[in-house]
């Protein structure tokens, strides 16, 4: 089970994240009050499934023994509030010897990155008053 803690004190929309190991801040554009420290929440959540699929993606290609060099994935995620959906594209760009069938496999391959999952699936969340 993945935790984190978040934190947010006097400084306006500043949030320090709390990983098991590792500190980031998030905070929103000047446009909208915050100091622009750091990626909005919208844009973390962009990151995450850029990150998770890019590495989903480098793992199979090292198990495989593929010559998949390097992996870029653009993110654009937007969400619908009157029908309360959200639109998430991966562009992604394999750079490496890789044949059409590799390429195809690992177009394949980056909707199993944990993160797409989590996405593509019903999602509950409790909140609990401390």
């Amino acid at each position: 089970m993945e935790k984190i803690s978040a934190h947010i004190g006097r400084q306006n929309y500043k949030v320090d994240v709390q990983g098991s190991k590792k500190t980031l801040i998030i905070d929103e554009p000047l446009e909208l009050g915050g100091q622009d420290l750091g990626l909005n929440p919208k844009e973390l959540l962009a990151a995450s499934l850029g990150a998770c699929t890019s590495i989903t993606l480098k793992m199979y290609a090292n198990h495989k023994g593929w010559d998949l060099t390097d992996v870029n994935i653009d993110v654009t995620f937007d969400w619908d509030k009157e029908t309360s959906k959200s639109f998430f594209t991966r562009e992604i760009e394999l750079i490496g010897n890789l044949d059409d069938a590799q390429r195809e496999r690992l177009l394949k391959i980056a909707d199993s990155c944990p993160v797409h999952k989590v996405l593509m699936n019903p999602t509950e969340v409790e909140t609990v008053l401390l």
